[in-house]
């Protein structure tokens, strides 16, 4: 399977209020507090006693799910800048958009957690974008399995967090739990409309990143 890494920015050229729209798109994902239009997963659910070393672990474990969604925020928000298809493109907003009810979800679990969100969620989303722009830059077919594989790896993530959460912490673990599922459909979403494999050597570079976010994004 040939790669083409030849990156087309003409979609670019969509004028000044595109880049507009994603620099404040950029400061609201960062820095706002996200609302969710669904009920709250955790809604409902009894808050329990820890210890003070359980409550930072899962706070640990929520903010590195809160700067995932940050970046996952910004690689939809990049990638549908350079989609060429508008079918991909509305795929990636609708994605985003339920991307920001996870984002909502974390922080109040972090909130109650008496924790914060990372320092570096910045950096963390101006690196996302530029990735998300190249990848849509490089077609559709490769846009849409950058997306899948995003999906798969953080499905990943989320069941190593539920082995780790405290086991009582019911209301982090409905959470991590629907996001779980919401992460799921999204990948199997970008299949449907033409995802492909991406080759190995760059879902290896995808995974040595996600392990710097979450070793940073879990102390700061």
């Amino acid at each position: 399977m040939s790669f083409k890494l030849l990156p087309d920015f003409s979609v670019l050229a969509n004028g000044p209020d595109a880049l507009i729209l994603q620099v404040d798109k950029a400061l609201r994902t960062v820095f706002a507090t996200a609302a969710s239009s669904r009920p709250y997963p955790d809604a409902g659910v009894e808050e329990v006693e820890m210890s003070e070393t359980e409550k930072r672990h899962a706070a640990g474990l929520m903010r590195v799910n809160h700067s995932g969604e940050v970046c996952a925020q910004a690689l939809y928000q990049g990638q549908a800048l350079t989609a060429r298809n508008p079918d991909t493109a509305r795929a990636l907003i609708e994605a985003s958009e339920e991307e920001t009810e996870h984002l909502a979800w974390c922080e109040k679990r972090l909130n109650e957690l008496g924790s914060h969100k990372s320092f570096f969620n910045p950096l963390w989303y101006a690196g996302s974008f530029a990735l998300g722009a190249l990848a849509g830059a490089l077609g559709d077919k490769w846009n849409l399995g950058f997306l899948a594989e995003t999906e798969r790896q953080v499905e990943g993530h989320l069941n190593e967090h539920l082995s780790e959460l405290p086991e009582q912490d019911a209301k982090s673990r409905a959470i991590v739990e629907q996001m779980k599922v919401d992460e799921m459909k999204h990948a199997d979403t970008a299949i449907e409309h033409g995802g492909v494999p991406l080759p190995m050597p760059i879902r290896q570079a995808m995974q040595v990143t996600s392990k710097v976010l979450t070793f940073a994004a879990y102390r700061l």
